[in-house]
């Protein structure tokens, strides 16, 4: 009965910046893992960042590590996903998704339970 709702997305040209958020109505990030996941056009679906809700650990893909950023906002029971000096090859419709209660992080799609319906970011030369 958990749905992720994403937003923030848009179109932005290199080098800007956009901040995805990820809400789940009628769930709480309690020891769970929050992912970032993406899809390229012409491409497969990869993992961006996780977020591990019990000790707060994060990670991130390569091809994003100091530049994007997943955070959590207790108070507001929201994920997000900052991201910074975009480049045309982050283009893709970007996915929120959360495991069950004690799941820790892993790349592994099959891991969590609750999808969003993604938000699209494109960035333009």
């Amino acid at each position: 009965q958990v749905q992720p709702v994403e937003s923030g997305g848009g179109s932005v040209q290199a080098g800007g910046s956009l901040r995805l958020s990820c809400a789940a109505s009628g769930y709480s990030y309690v020891r769970n893992c929050v992912g970032w996941f993406r899809l390229p056009p012409g491409k497969e679906r990869e993992g961006v960042a996780t977020f591990y809700t019990g000790v707060g650990r994060t990670d991130y893909a390569d091809s994003v590590k100091g530049r994007f950023t997943i955070s959590q906002d207790k108070a507001n029971n929201m994920v997000y996903l900052q991201m910074n000096s975009l480049k045309p090859e982050d283009t893709a419709m970007y996915y929120c998704a959360i495991t069950d209660r004690f799941s820790t992080c892993t790349w592994r799609e099959s891991a969590y339970r609750y999808w969003g319906q993604g938000t699209q970011v494109t960035v333009s030369s």
